[in-house]
């Protein structure tokens, strides 16, 4: 297909040249922030100058900074992406849309997992053309991972990453109509640290009629650090850098030698005499909160919450540790958070909660039904090749007829309805 076939959206911004398939239209790599360059990278995100011409829509965005993750023989690039595609412009989004018309669409927008260190739009797993094929918008957002997304900083506002993503949705609301979508029907809905990002955005008066929805997909309500627990991996992190725990510091060093000291920020001990480590040492870097989102939540927007019935497998199988560790770090990591946040909010607004139990026979059959295997299901790409085999996240074992449309069917309902299928007082196992 020639570039005079493609279709060409005009944005407040400039004019974006995406794809047309027979999924329906997809625009890629497109701004919702100035790039974060330099000092840049420790400040709240800035609107972008915009552009003259037509912007090529048509190839995927620079990622974050960020280091790669070992999961042993089981092959999570689908999860991860690429990892470090390096361009300064990768505050990006991209839009796959049934059309660029006035259908006025409910919209989706994904905010991806990876322990705030990994992650992009770039990710396999993260096709929208189901989501396109059953009438719906669907936008994947990049935002700044690691210490220039997270790391508490004098001089710099906290959770930058977090405000990316709000950023990211006041695009949404300004911007998402010239691709069909609907502004005033917008579902966020995440996925672990995204999932997380999410319970936060719950609690952020600024959030407040950007989204009419949301969907924590295997997050925590109580992953929050502490102010004293962030100082904690400020001053490890300074130390590392033989720099002080400055935004104007830091924002002269190099995003490689960011990625140089994270090793040395592993492992550190962030338990306090108030507070025990909610990231059980998987990750130096979380939001940053006095109060954690499910203490203080100010919207009262449709909830759709849950987790899968084996997370931590995930971060013992892959690994060889012993399968005996794996229900008390998952309760720890995902189960007490989640279950908190949907009580919490379950008395403000409608509240529906699910549990994953579908077991993935990766690795030997052991993999289960750990964190990330429900999100082929809720993205419709359980049957594909790339996901199966021993080393794939599903496993040698095909995908159960029936489930990913089950699974899949209840995202896009509660996306249109506020209604995934089933009543608030009664959990929803799939599997």
């Amino acid at each position: 297909m020639s570039q005079q076939e493609n279709p060409v959206i005009e944005t407040a911004a400039g004019a974006v040249r995406g794809l047309r398939d027979e999924a329906g239209e997809l625009y890629r790599a497109i701004p919702y922030a100035a790039a974060p360059i330099g000092p840049g990278r420790f400040t709240a995100p800035e609107p972008h100058p915009g552009w003259s011409g037509v912007r090529d829509g048509t190839q995927p965005s620079p990622t974050a900074p960020q280091p790669t993750r070992d999961f042993g023989r089981l092959d999570m690039t689908p999860y991860f992406g690429p990892g470090w595609v390096p361009g300064e412009e990768y505050l990006t989004l991209d839009v796959r849309t049934p059309a660029a018309d006035a259908g006025n669409r409910p919209v989706m927008v994904f905010v991806h997992g990876g322990g705030f260190v990994t992650g992009s739009t770039r990710a396999a797993l993260y096709d929208g053309s189901a989501f396109a094929r059953d009438g719906i918008v669907l936008v994947t957002v990049n935002y700044r991972l690691g210490i220039p997304g997270f790391l508490a900083l004098e001089g710099a506002p906290d959770n930058r990453g977090l405000l990316d993503v709000l950023a990211a949705l006041r695009w949404v609301r300004d911007s998402i109509a010239a691709f069909g979508g609907d502004p005033g029907n917008v579902t966020v809905f995440g996925q672990s640290a995204g999932a997380t990002l999410t319970c936060a955005l719950l609690a952020m008066p600024e959030a407040a009629g950007l989204f009419r929805r949301a969907i924590v997909q295997s997050g925590n309500g109580t992953g929050a650090f502490t102010p004293e627990q962030a100082h904690r991996v400020t001053t490890a992190a300074a130390a590392a850098l033989g720099t002080e725990p400055t935004a104007a510091a830091f924002g002269e060093i190099s995003d490689e030698r960011f990625l140089e000291i994270l090793p040395a920020l592993s492992g550190l001990d962030l338990r306090t005499a108030t507070a025990a480590d909610p990231l059980a040492g998987l990750s130096p870097f979380s939001l940053v909160l006095p109060v954690q989102p499910a203490g203080s939540l100010v919207s009262d927007v449709d909830l759709l919450i849950g987790t899968n019935t084996e997370e931590g497998r995930l971060y013992v199988v892959p690994q060889g540790k012993p399968d005996a560790a794996a229900d008390q770090l998952g309760e720890l990591l995902f189960g007490a958070g989640t279950a908190e946040m949907a009580q919490a909010h379950g008395e403000i607004g409608r509240t529906y909660v699910y549990s994953f139990s579908y077991r993935s026979t990766a690795l030997d059959g052991r993999l289960g039904a750990a964190h990330t295997v429900e999100l082929p299901f809720v993205f419709d790409l359980a049957d594909e090749p790339w996901l199966h085999g021993d080393t794939g996240l599903l496993g040698p074992d095909a995908a159960p007829a029936g489930l990913a449309a089950e699974v899949h069917g209840a995202w896009v309902a509660f996306a249109r309805t506020g209604e995934p299928g089933w009543a608030e007082a009664e959990p929803h196992r799939f599997g």
